[in-house]
């Protein structure tokens, strides 16, 4: 088969008119074609397929930073919930020892930190359970319809839950409810989004790629960091609304623009394993009766620019006959294929072990998102927003960490080696935080950024790299269905060890804080040792490969 790369394309403008509606294009697609159409009649000449990389790129890399944006309010607003009273004003003579916490969270210490837990725990558990069927969900359904849906809904809750200040709400269950379907909304994004990128991405340098756009979700712990900061000590409210409007927002902005998989504008997929992972070449026009079919007997010199027809537009042959707007088969897979079962995800080599190692993993990096500003505030004099505020630091170590961990993952070909390396340094680097980071604000912030390289690297290769990788295993002989499936169940493993963390947290801290460090230490242990296996096994491999190279030498 010929492959015709991007940059050597012509194209030949043809006579025959055709529409340039889908039933399934993106409006905001459709409206920049029609604008380019009448401002230049004459086709330039540009690289498309970049053009949609590029898109495909930004809109999911804005899309999970703001679903992590919105959930990081609650963990500032905690400070505010339930504080020290005394360190506000005199006490007037009427007053409780509680006057200035909201209900109904002006208990003692420890009570108010085991309900501020079950808030938490109210979201994470719902989100462990959905995940499990948001990714076989996600596998049936069109993926920009999924997430702009959850993206919307997930702007009202945490909207709803702003609101309970403005409305002076002070029941409990509100806010556990809230919490709960917040959870269950937030459950479309990253099946979906790791979804589009493999789609449009192959496995070549994927370590790295999905590294580098795997930074969303710290820098969206930062913006939500520092936007609930901004509000937490005046109307804590706007911190949860605020977040809420901009989800909202790029929800709508990604249902415009997204485009889910590159058949969705006329591309298919040339799968090249020892170059470039993937080429895309426009598509034929012989058409199947189920999708469209590109020829495979072209000459191998030369080009027939009258059968080359400029991608995005022989989509439109497909229309209402392949899919409904919603339900039907998912965006770019071939239709000889069906999604995988839950068990038959299970028997792919690596997911189990995977899957519990992120239970672990997932369970310290979401102590540390959910609880961290909270231990600065009470392990040090600083205030609620300079407290959230140096908290970020955790993120951008955690920024740093994806990136080595997909580096060094791409160039060694182990990815469990790399896990298990950075788990066995991360135990004794949050050891020596616990010890040392009340000594000074400027040691406190280089250990932690250290903290958050170690502790969110592993976290990030599983979630993206790793997930990717499974889900195109070669035992599926070429069934990318598999993909959302087995991007949920790992990650739904994770988010029951991040719902686990937390509400941990919110106990164990009521005895001290020296007690949440040891729990996240025997965690870190725990994934360090489910790996082990996994590591052997690919340093055994990459020994016998190397011996093999030097016999043929």
């Amino acid at each position: 088969m010929v492959v015709f790369p991007f940059s050597k394309l012509r194209f030949r403008r043809r006579r025959v008119k055709m529409s340039l509606m889908s039933s399934d294009l993106p409006w905001g697609i459709q409206f920049l074609r029609k604008l380019s159409d009448r401002c230049f009649p004459h086709r330039l000449h540009f690289n498309r397929e970049f053009c949609y990389r590029t898109s495909v790129v930004f809109l999911t890399y804005i899309a999970y930073m703001s679903y992590h944006l919105s959930r990081k309010p609650i963990s500032v607003v905690k400070a505010v919930l339930h504080r020290n009273c005394s360190t506000l004003r005199t006490p007037l003579p009427n007053d409780s020892p509680t006057w200035c916490d909201w209900k109904p969270f002006d208990g003692s210490d420890s009570s108010a930190s085991q309900l501020l837990g079950e808030l938490d725990s109210a979201f994470l558990f719902c989100y462990a359970a959905a995940m499990f069927f948001s990714g076989f969900i996600a596998e049936r359904v069109n993926l920009r319809y999924f997430l702009a849906l959850g993206m919307l809904f997930s702007g009202v809750f945490s909207y709803l839950f702003g609101i309970g200040k403005t409305y002076d709400i002070h029941n409990l269950w509100y806010y556990i409810s809230v919490q709960a379907l917040a959870g269950i909304t937030q459950t479309t994004g990253w099946p979906g989004v790791v979804t589009v990128m493999s789609n449009w991405f192959g496995k070549t340098k994927r370590g790295l790629i999905f590294g580098l756009w795997n930074s969303h979700t710290s820098i969206g712990n930062i913006l939500g960091s520092l936007i609930a900061a901004e509000y937490v000590e005046t109307d804590w409210a706007l911190s949860f609304i605020v977040p809420g409007l901009i989800i909202g927002l790029v929800g709508f902005v990604l249902f415009l623009f997204l485009v889910v998989s590159p058949s969705d504008v006329g591309f298919t997929i040339l799968e090249n394993r020892v170059e470039e992972g993937r080429v895309y070449k426009p598509l034929g026009n012989q058409v199947a009766n189920r999708g469209l079919i590109t020829d495979s007997r072209r000459s191998s010199s030369e080009v027939d620019d009258s059968e080359i027809i400029i991608g995005e537009q022989e989509v439109l042959h497909r229309g209402a006959t392949e899919r409904t707007r919603l339900i039907g088969e998912s965006s770019g897979s071939s239709s000889s294929y069906q999604p995988i079962g839950f068990i038959g995800a299970l028997k792919i080599p690596g997911v189990i072990e995977f899957s519990l190692a992120l239970f672990f993993a997932k369970l310290v990096s979401y102590t540390f998102l959910y609880w961290l500003p909270l231990y600065v505030n009470k392990s040090t004099t600083m205030g609620a927003t300079l407290s959230a505020d140096l908290s970020t630091l955790f993120d951008v170590g955690g920024i740093v960490g994806a990136i080595v961990a997909g580096i060094v993952s791409d160039k060694s070909e182990m990815p469990a080696t790399t896990c298990v390396s950075m788990l066995l340094l991360s135990a004794p680097m949050m050891f020596i935080y616990q010890k040392l980071s009340v000594l000074g604000i400027g040691l406190n912030m280089v250990l932690l950024i250290i903290v958050g390289l170690l502790v969110n690297g592993p976290y990030a290769l599983i979630t993206t790299a790793v997930s990717a990788e499974l889900g195109t295993h070669t035992c599926l002989e070429g069934n990318s269905k598999a993909l959302a499936t087995v991007t949920a169940i790992i990650d739904g493993t994770g988010s029951i060890g991040a719902a686990v963390g937390p509400l941990l947290a919110g106990f164990v801290s009521s005895y001290g804080w020296h007690n949440v460090f040891y729990m996240l230490i025997v965690s870190d242990i725990l994934a360090f040792l489910i790996l082990l296996r996994l590591a052997k096994n690919e340093i055994w491999r990459f020994r016998t490969h190397r011996h093999g190279l030097r016999r043929t030498e």
